[in-house]
């Protein structure tokens, strides 16, 4: 049988092209093996770096992080929408994409498919640490400021009744009437210009709490973030601080200063409290002031309750009628956004903080009360 030699040629070149095919397909599949196999060193290297902070503090926190930060604050701080949020949302639309239009596929080659899942959370592990991660293992900002963390219960109720004077007389000082709750007479958007100028102030007395180019923006999904119980968050690799746009006022202008305090390098959830507490308590507006006393009482009365409910009981007697409607305020939203998902979002997250170095997870954050009243101890309210 004679073959056609249009034909023979036509059958190698069908040969080549399935060859070359199987080689790429062969290349693609050992170069995505490699950048999932990187997340074992990735590891490895995240904890030892882990226990040597002053490295991470002088080589990333204070020396590529800084420009990493104000290179994604300038590219996208003038966007008045939060990109970050865009670049969540279509990446989840197009995981569910993939996944659906390839079910077979996937169910055929589900070994490559888990190797694929795996390279795209080794890349995203990479991208985090680098662009921000690795502040979780800085040094703590209490040797910033020379405070000593330990504290007695009779040191924790002597800041809590100063507190309560202090967040009476500014009540009263604003409404001139004990009973009435505190509104803070400002849009979202006039909070986020005053929180600025209370970075600007507070630079002054703290450089190394300074601030530039402002990255901070309502969330766009805001309401989500409600349902999940959070009040912001900082996107790591967009560098944008989110903030929960249906927020009371009463509580905006901590979580914004909060935010910010995650923009610029601290990332334990204790020590961007402080850092937005201080921030709002060292504004020069009564507002600010005010929800920043009251902020800073309600995790020391959160702190008594658990020791001693009968002082606990006391103190709160002792507030304004108008505060503790503020506080009602805020328990009354929390409580009207409430549902059963909520735990599990937050039992995600509190897992995700104790594996980057907070090892009380979700509780970290009322680890703040320390540095309120160890600071407080050098600087009288």
């Amino acid at each position: 049988m004679h073959n056609h030699p249009s034909k023979l040629a036509n059958f190698e070149k069908d040969i080549k092209y399935q060859s070359c095919n199987i080689y790429n397909f062969n290349l693609k599949l050992t170069l995505n093996r490699s950048i999932a196999l990187s997340l074992i060193p990735q590891i490895i290297f995240v904890k030892w770096i882990g226990r040597h902070p002053q490295i991470v503090e002088k080589y990333y926190s204070n020396g590529l992080y800084p420009l990493l930060s104000s290179f994604f604050r300038t590219l996208f701080g003038w966007i008045p929408f939060s990109i970050g949020d865009l670049i969540y949302f279509f990446l989840i639309l197009l995981a569910i994409g993939y996944i659906i239009t390839n079910r077979r596929y996937i169910r055929k080659n589900l070994k490559t498919f888990l190797i694929n899942c795996v390279m795209i959370i080794s890349i995203a592990y990479f991208t985090f640490h680098l662009l921000w991660g690795f502040n979780y293992y800085r040094e703590p900002i209490a040797n910033k400021f020379n405070l000593e963390e330990e504290y007695t219960q009779e040191e924790l109720i002597s800041l809590a009744k100063k507190l309560v004077i202090k967040t009476n007389a500014t009540q009263l000082k604003i409404t001139n009437d004990t009973s009435i709750a505190v509104v803070i007479p400002y849009t979202k958007k006039e909070i986020f210009s005053i929180t600025l100028d209370g970075y600007t102030q507070l630079q002054e007395k703290y450089p190394f709490l300074s601030y530039q180019n402002p990255s901070i923006k309502k969330s766009l999904f805001s309401t989500g973030l409600t349902y999940m119980g959070y009040g912001g968050y900082l996107n790591p690799f967009t560098n944008e601080a989110q903030v929960n746009g249906i927020l009371p006022t009463f509580r905006f202008p901590i979580v914004a200063g909060h935010e910010i305090g995650h923009q610029i390098g601290y990332s334990a959830e204790n020590e961007t409290n402080f850092v937005g507490y201080l921030v709002t308590m060292n504004n020069k507006d009564v507002y600010f002031k005010y929800a920043a006393y009251a902020y800073a009482l309600g995790y020391c009365l959160n702190d008594i309750h658990q020791r001693d409910p009968k002082i606990f009981n006391a103190l709160l007697e002792d507030l304004n009628p108008g505060v503790r409607k503020n506080y009602q305020e805020m328990t009354d939203f929390w409580h009207s956004y409430k549902n059963p998902l909520e735990p599990v979002f937050k039992s995600i997250f509190s897992n995700f903080l104790k594996a980057n170095n907070q090892t009380q997870g979700i509780q970290s954050y009322n680890a703040v009360v320390s540095l309120f009243i160890a600071y407080h101890k050098k600087h009288t309210l």
